[in-house]
């Protein structure tokens, strides 16, 4: 990977690489010393790596003519803070760690950097020494710089420099315009952008590995061949109409680095757009070997801004890319022109609030897994996001940053060329447990093609830009109009999706009436009865009434609203534990009065003979997880929490966790759900502290990293089977069940075991997460046989 210099495109027109040298004329430091320079004697520091904006990327320290990197370790914001400044930056605004722009070459030249933030130097912060590091440049540091220079930046802080350009951006342009076009469009004209101006490239020597490469950073998963016939004639007539027709060129649809929001052609039918004098080439000699992420790290050519002829004999090149299964209906596109997958897919993301991202899992004997994130790259991960139908991997994320899994871990030291079809088709280790924990799960975030959905809807009246009353756009084109949504049977799963297509990440609340947030002059109910599942790109896949509007209860104060957020809690049963404590115990019913007041039991104990007699009850200890990467916590406030005398503590949801029997077709047999619970930390992994208690008023909820434990001896931790004859049965454990509380992963609050019951003896077997199991092995668990009579089978 070569390092990618950082380029400044000022006004005075050159291509410029700010070094901030001791020679150099710098910006004044913190010092009040008006004589003192900025800058380390000798030293020269850059911005490397990519995909990056021109003020982050990874540090570069050049020091007795040789380039190196920093270590991560012990790596704060006050040493990016001292870094920015370095680089003529006012001030750091984050940093990152393990390498995230790519891992650097040559020395690493700083390790267990110190630094109070106040320095006027790298050289004043305390370290191991130059050049002295156990590291690997899998843990070189980078920062995020405020977009901001130094007062003193001026001509004589930079140098010119003779290295080539580095392409930070790609689009595609139509070559027609077909009147209105559905987005996203998949074939067009390449176009990167250079610092003066969007360039053309040359279509010499342009070959089908170059075409993949930009369609994957365009967010499609591969390329198909162009009709280049067709192209041959457009440019004759361009040639002949270029006298009659001198126009603009045509409205930027596709980017791989989306800007602003651009607008979908509307012009007569076949409007020639790719006129001969229009051309503008900035890029040739493109060769890529195919296994790039991102087109910068092919080799690449510039033409000089001398140069009198470009692409002499050649043209624009076009390039055609395959649509992803998962926007062929937001292209309109059918479903069998799709390739049909071979067999159940076996890997997935699980955790992301976006589409394309999260945390990877892969399918291994029948059970889903994760995958370790040593030596993860962004070659592995973007065979990964080819794979699921999308680009390639903007990111590869280690360190469970889309929150850690449950179960096995399957992979590590995955190693792939970037060719493979699958990632299961990589070299990789086999590990144990000991190798690996899920602290370590690997991530990816893809490139994502543009659809545009985001123009759609909007919120008004917030507080921020992450709440308010949801306003959706409709009409046909010409005469589109805002309006609101009604609030009947609004809720979690639509407010998702709406977060999603705001591209504001997870849903915190969905709101049915949303008074105290003025809409403005935007007054019409224009949707109602949505309903989604939560898995929707927007809110028009959403089941809706499409042409006439009923809402039960009118008026703008009734309509919907969201409160967005960029985490959420994920919680997770332990279905182990479930497994090793179920047991069955005969409880007097004189013992159950403060279980009955609760409504603990099943119905018929109200007309048992109390107090005599007993009931059957099936207990288990329930150990629930937050694996998600915000704090899971009760939507109603303290206000509203009910006090139990029986258990002595306050509950602050109505229901929490559903218990139920059920025949293996899917038939309720007995139900136990806890009327009331109490959130809390029972116990957390090693390095997180306890956040909840309920004793003494105390807050509720479950801290990231930390469980909620139900012993099987606490009252109402059972399902009374009283009534339920022998037989075999699923005993089914839902958490969350009415989606009160939002949670990055619906699809993983089931848990599901096979139960075997003689009327005296219980035997629970094959627990799962709902999701854990492949689809044949659902099939399988659900063929579980059944029963005819009251006879064992």
């Amino acid at each position: 990977m070569r390092p990618v210099s950082v380029w400044y495109y000022c006004s005075w027109g050159l291509l410029l690489l700010h070094w901030l040298c001791g020679s150099s004329v710098g910006s004044p430091s913190p010092s009040t010393d008006p004589e003192k320079k900025v800058g380390s004697q000798g030293l020269r520091f850059r911005l490397a790596g990519f995909p990056r904006k021109p003020y982050e990327g990874r540090v570069e320290i050049q020091r007795a003519g040789e380039w190196g990197t920093i270590c991560d370790d012990d790596f704060t914001l006050q040493a990016a803070h001292v870094l920015c400044r370095e680089l003529g930056f006012t001030e750091a605004t984050g940093w990152t760690h393990s390498a995230k722009y790519g891992p650097g070459t040559g020395r690493i030249w700083l390790d267990n950097l110190s630094c109070s933030g106040t320095e006027g130097s790298v050289t004043e912060c305390a370290s191991r020494g130059w050049g002295n590091s156990d590291c690997t440049h899998d843990e070189d540091a980078g920062v995020i710089c405020k977009d901001q220079r130094l007062p003193g930046f001026s001509d004589s802080n930079v140098i010119e420099v003779e290295h080539r350009l580095q392409v930070e951006e790609v689009r595609l342009r139509p070559a027609v315009e077909w009147g209105r076009r559905p987005l996203p469009v998949t074939e067009g004209l390449v176009e990167v952008r250079l610092p003066d101006g969007w360039s053309q490239v040359c279509d010499k020597g342009w070959s089908a590995h170059n075409s993949h490469v930009v369609c994957g950073m365009l967010g499609f998963p591969g390329e198909k061949r162009v009709n280049m016939a067709f192209y041959r004639k457009l440019r004759k007539r361009a040639a002949k109409a270029s006298a009659r027709h001198p126009k603009p060129l045509g409205r930027t649809i596709n980017k791989f680095k989306v800007k602003h929001k651009p607008r979908v052609g509307r012009g007569p039918s076949k409007r020639m757009l790719a006129q001969k004098q229009q051309h503008s080439f900035g890029l040739h000699g493109v060769a890529c070997v195919g296994t790039e992420a991102h087109l910068s790290l092919c080799s690449l050519e510039f033409y000089r801004a001398n140069d009198s002829s470009r692409c002499s004999g050649g043209s624009p090149a076009v390039v055609s890319c395959v649509l992803g299964p998962l926007y062929s209906t937001l292209a309109g596109q059918k479903k069998h022109q799709q390739p049909k997958p071979q067999g159940e897919a076996r890997v997935r993301l699980k955790g992301g609030a976006h589409p394309g991202e999260g945390r990877v899992e892969v399918l291994k004997a029948g059970t889903w897994g994760t995958v370790c994130d040593r030596k993860w790259d962004l070659q592995a991960a973007s065979v990964v996001c080819r794979e699921l139908g999308f680009g390639t991997a903007r990111e590869a994320l280690s360190g469970a940053r889309m929150g850690q899994g449950m179960g096995a871990i399957h992979l590590s030291e995955v190693r792939c060329s970037g060719q493979e079809p699958s990632l299961w088709k990589c070299p990789s280790k086999n590990i144990t447990a000991e190798d690996c924990s899920h602290s370590q799960d690997a991530g990816v975030r893809c490139n994502l093609p543009y659809t545009g959905v985001e123009t759609k809807i909007r919120l008004s009246g917030g507080r921020s830009r992450y709440e308010g009353r949801v306003e959706v756009q409709v009409g046909a084109p010409g005469h589109l109009r805002w309006g609101l949504i009604c609030g009947d049977d609004w809720g979690t799963l639509e407010a998702m999706v709406a977060c999603r297509q705001l591209g504001l990440g997870y849903a915190n609340h969905g709101l049915q009436e949303t008074w105290y947030w003025d809409s403005g002059n935007v007054t019409e109910v224009v949707m109602s009865g949505v309903r989604c599942t939560g898995s929707e790109l927007s809110l028009n896949q959403c089941a809706h009434h499409r042409t006439h509007i009923t809402c039960k209860r009118t008026g703008t104060r009734f309509t919907a609203g969201v409160i967005c957020s960029e985490t959420a809690s994920d919680l997770l049963l332990h279905s182990a534990l479930v497994q090793e404590t179920a047991y069955i115990e005969d409880r007097p019913l004189h013992m159950l009065y403060c279980a009955a007041e609760e409504n603990c039991l099943a119905s018929s104990a109200r007309s048992a003979n109390w107090p005599y007699g007993h009931r059957r009850l099936l207990r288990f200890s329930s150990q629930i997880h937050n694996l998600g990467r915000a704090d899971f916590r009760p939507k109603a406030g303290r206000h509203s929490w009910v006090w139990h005398e029986c258990h002595g503590h306050y509950h602050s949801m109505d229901i929490f966790t559903h218990y139920d029997i059920l025949t293996p077709n899917g038939t309720k047999v007995a139900e136990g759900h806890k009327a009331s619970f109490c959130l809390e930390d029972t116990e957390c992994q090693e390095d997180v502290s306890k956040r909840y208690e309920c004793a003494n008023f105390g807050e509720q909820g479950i801290t990231v990293g930390c469980w909620d434990l139900y012993r099987h001896d606490i009252d109402c931790q059972w399902i009374d089977i009283t009534d339920v004859k022998p037989g075999n049965y699923i005993l089914q454990v839902v958490i969350n069940p009415n989606f009160e509380v939002a949670e990055s992963d619906f699809t993983n609050n089931a848990m599901k075991c096979n139960c075997k019951y003689d009327g005296h003896r219980i035997w629970v077997h094959n627990c799962h997460i709902g999701d854990a199991f492949s689809e044949e092995a659902n099939r399988r668990f659900e063929r579980y046989p059944g029963q005819t009579s009251n006879q064992v089978v």
